[in-house]
């Protein structure tokens, strides 16, 4: 077992810090278009002008610098509009930034990958954790140059990183180069020009706590009335004092109404970001704000009455209920979901499994036990090599999409996650569960096991099973114990409680003064068997 990794501890997956609903815009008029796309086209620009500059800026930025940003767009709209346009364009150089250090542990990864195989002789085998040499030398040559090729992209993004530069696309670089590609897009150039324009639209500000429903920029009031302060070059637009545009549409939340309506009738900051589909031609409001965090119940309580493991896969979520002691009870469930179609598809897919999920595991007051998935180290094709049916297959699955979705839908139920590392979950689950668990009507499969044991080690027991009994020709008279105990209870692991009393024919051996001792057992220099037993003389008294 000196190879193992160690298995970090399992803890109770924290709350949400945000909300975000979305309400349709109906009923707008033409004049209210035009005036969304004028704004949106004005702010747009000073928002790609103020993200170069602030891309010139690099490291070296300062608060100061900040200022004169702010200053320098506050003409052309106002000041609460230079503040959100400033927050948003450092936000996407912070994200640029984020995204290019993972890049190059990405290529850094892959460089050492491919030197270690290099290194080793061709066609040699590798060892667990350690890959071996190439296959042939053709595959060898080609991954040498592909090695000096890495390391120039290396090389670039590490100078790059050090200099502060990042490179970033207002609008998205897959459409940017969907533009070249029109054809294989789908698009036509006055499509492809209507969605880039729309994508590089800025109509979002920032929530203020204590002014008027929340939000000065854009206003939402509790009867759904929309209203935006216009930028200064716009302000010939107005139809309402103090240089707002009132919108002919009024805004219904469905979704956490009532939250939304208590936020803006006490005042508390809102966000709102207003987008344009261009492939249905639909207008969206969206408002986003702030929640405390969640007290999470502590992993004890988690554990209290059992939990429900949960496997992640491809095509479906295993699950299977266990009880406080890590007992399968009943039979294993599956939630089926398809990630083939379009976006929405596929996202409408995740939430109908997780909710189907979750119901279940509110019918039954259990907390659900997940794996802590990551796969970005594991997606590079240096790891991998030829499996490329395996790479698709993990760069397919919505890790961070469901885990996400999962925590937010999970506490508006009240329904604790339990995260537990996910080493060796899928082998050991297949090794000690899979088997066991089949019987004549249930065909548990692999993923039915690796429930098991991720719910196992949520609870803080052992993935492996207690040995069975022994047959009864045995020695032991099938005594060893099949209940499993409790994590916490002492001496789970030790040897059965000495029972004293005489050996006799009628009385079953292993139960003398050396039963509890497991080192006497079968070894040479000790007797499993009892002492010579001496009949105590009679008291002479009564």
């Amino acid at each position: 077992m000196g190879g193992l990794r160690e298995v970090a501890a399992s803890f109770v997956v924290p709350g949400p810090s945000g909300v975000a609903i979305r309400s349709g815009l109906k009923g707008l008029t033409r004049q209210d278009e035009t005036v969304l796309r004028q704004v949106g086209g004005l702010l747009g620009s000073l928002a790609s002008r103020d993200l170069k500059v602030r891309c010139a800026a690099g490291t070296a930025h300062d608060s100061e610098q900040w200022a004169r940003r702010k200053r320098a767009l506050t003409g052309d709209s106002s000041s609460r509009w230079a503040g959100g346009i400033t927050r948003a364009t450092h936000d996407q150089w912070a994200l640029a930034r984020r995204g290019q250090l993972a890049h190059m542990q990405s290529l850094r990864a892959g460089v050492d990958t491919i030197t270690h195989r290099l290194a080793q002789p061709v066609g040699a085998k590798g060892s667990k954790g350690s890959p071996g040499g190439y296959h042939s030398e053709r595959e060898w040559f080609a991954k040498s140059r592909r090695l000096h090729v890495l390391e120039d992209r290396l090389e670039r993004v590490r100078a790059d990183w050090e200099a502060g530069r990042v490179r970033v696309v207002r609008g998205g670089k897959k459409l940017a180069r969907a533009r070249h590609h029109l054809q294989a897009a789908g698009l036509s150039e006055a499509r492809w020009r209507l969605r880039w324009q729309a994508e590089r639209w800025f109509l979002q500000a920032d929530g203020e706590s204590g002014k008027r429903y929340g939000n000065e920029t854009i206003r939402i009031s509790p009867g759904g009335e929309l209203s935006i302060k216009l930028p200064a070059p716009l302000a010939d637009l107005a139809n309402a004092p103090h240089g707002r545009y009132v919108l002919a549409a009024r805004v219904s939340f469905r979704h956490r109404g009532e939250q939304w309506a208590d936020r803006v009738t006490a005042h508390r900051a809102v966000a709102y970001r207003i987008h344009h589909d261009t492939d249905r031609g639909r207008w969206y409001a969206t408002a986003s704000w702030q929640i405390p965090p969640v007290q999470t119940v502590p992993l004890e309580t988690a554990r209290a009455g059992g939990l429900v493991g949960v496997d992640m896969n491809a095509d479906h979520l295993a699950a299977w209920r266990l009880d406080q002691h890590g007992n399968p009870v009943g039979a294993p469930r599956r939630f089926d979901y398809t990630l083939t179609g379009t976006a929405q598809h596929r996202d409408a897919q995740i939430r109908h499994a997780l909710i189907r999920l979750l119901h279940w595991a509110v019918r039954h007051h259990l907390a659900l036990a997940v794996e802590d998935l990551d796969f970005a180290a594991d997606k590079t094709r240096e790891k991998h090599g030829h499996r490329k049916r395996f790479r698709k297959l993990i760069s397919g699955l919505p890790t961070a999409r469901l885990r996400a979705r999962l925590v937010s839908m999970a506490a508006e139920l009240g329904v604790a996650v339990v995260t537990v590392d996910p080493a060796y979950t899928s082998r050991w689950g297949a090794q000690h569960w899979q088997k066991p668990l089949t019987s004549k009507n249930r065909k548990p499969t692999r993923h039915d096991a690796a429930a098991v044991a991720i719910g196992r080690r949520a609870l803080g027991c052992a993935i492996r099973r207690r040995t069975a009994p022994p047959p009864h020709d045995r020695s032991d008279r099938a005594g060893h114990r099949t209940v499993l105990a409790r994590p916490d209870t002492l001496g789970r692991e030790g040897p059965r409680p000495r029972i004293p009393g005489p050996r006799t024919r009628s009385v079953p051996p292993g139960r003398g003064a050396k039963a509890g001792d497991q080192s006497a057992h079968n070894r040479s220099g000790h007797t499993a068997e009892h002492e010579p037993w001496t009949q105590d003389s009679l008291p002479l008294s009564p």
